[in-house]
């Protein structure tokens, strides 16, 4: 068995969250509100969204249901997702104590961001790229999860 070889990557503290990216928010609701019955709510902060998540749901820091719209919104400024890019059906986001340093060397190492690094409008500081499959992946600083 080979081991993992020492590629002297970023320092990645933990997964700050994950979400399913969803054409279509009521039915995914559904699936994982009623049937699974994970305890997800609408975020306080943003009015008017159909994103739902909860950062309750056991070995997971946030889980969330986003929809393709918002995300296209978030990432691009507009309402659809761009054809210049594969459409997601997920996000991850990884904690590292230095975003711009991270997202530096993603580009370094031949990675087209979504966005630069920047604050949200909920204060998480994050810079986004796709890979190889679409796989919305974010390096970021979630200020509320470092309180306490």
């Amino acid at each position: 068995m080979a081991a993992w070889a020492d590629t002297g990557g970023m320092d990645v503290r933990f997964v700050a969250g994950f979400a399913v990216i969803t054409t279509d928010p009521a039915l995914d609701k559904n699936l994982f509100v009623k049937t699974l019955g994970l305890p997800l709510q609408p975020p306080v902060s943003v009015p008017d969204s159909e994103y739902v998540y909860s950062e309750n749901v056991a070995g997971a820091k946030h889980f969330g249901v986003w929809p393709l719209n918002e995300a296209a919104q978030t990432c691009f400024g507009q309402q659809t997702w761009p054809d210049t890019h594969l459409v997601p059906q997920a996000t991850i986001e990884f904690e590292v104590d230095d975003v711009e340093s991270a997202a530096q060397e993603l580009v370094d190492r031949g990675f087209r961001l979504v966005h630069e690094t920047r604050t949200e409008p909920w204060q998480q500081v994050v810079a986004r790229f796709q890979s190889a499959d679409g796989l919305l992946v974010g390096v970021c600083f979630t200020p509320w999860m470092h309180e306490g």
